[in-house]
C-alpha cells in the first residue's frame, strides 16, 4: 500500500468514499469537493493494487498545530492498517505539535485515535456549521 497526495484523476474515487461513508453534506458536489482538498494542506491517499482505498484531509501550520478533519477507508479495507497509515502519514515525526480532530461519527473510532496517541479532551469547542436548504425546499 502506498500514502500519498491526491492526484487530480483520484478526486472522485475519494469523494465517493466520503459519500458512502455517510459524508454527502461536506462533499455534495465534485466541484465542492476538489475545491476542500485545493484548500487543505494535506490531503492524502491510500493506494492499494492501484485502488483509492482510503483519504485523509487536514490542515495545518506543519509547526505547532494540526486539525485532521476527514478519514475515510473503504469497507472492505478496514482493520487492515489503511487509516493508520493515513493518520501517521499526515501528523509526520514532529513530536512537539498538537493534533486535534473529531472523532464522534461512529463507534469505535475515540478507541482507534486513542491507539495513536490522541486523548479526549475537555477543552476543545465547537460552533457546527448548519445544513444548507436541498433546492427542493
Amino acid at each position: 500500500m502506498q500514502v500519498r497526495a491526491i492526484q487530480p484523476h483520484e478526486l472522485e474515487y475519494a469523494r465517493k468514499l466520503l459519500v458512502g461513508a455517510g459524508w454527502d453534506r461536506q462533499v455534495a458536489t465534485p466541484e465542492e469537493f476538489a475545491l476542500l482538498v485545493t484548500q487543505s494542506q494535506l490531503s492524502l491517499v491510500a493506494v492499494r493494487e492501484g485502488e483509492v482505498v482510503g483519504f485523509l484531509r487536514a490542515l495545518t501550520d506543519g509547526l505547532t498545530n494540526g486539525y485532521i478533519s476527514m478519514v475515510v477507508v473503504h469497507p472492505a479495507y478496514q482493520r487492515q492498517g489503511v487509516g493508520r497509515a493515513l493518520v501517521l502519514a499526515a501528523m509526520g515525526n514532529n513530536e512537539r505539535m498538537t493534533w486535534v480532530l473529531r472523532a464522534g461519527r461512529s463507534d469505535g473510532l475515540a478507541t482507534f485515535y486513542e491507539k495513536l496517541g490522541f486523548s479526549r479532551s475537555t477543552v476543545a469547542m465547537e460552533r457546527p456549521g448548519k445544513v444548507k436548504p436541498s433546492a427542493s425546499s
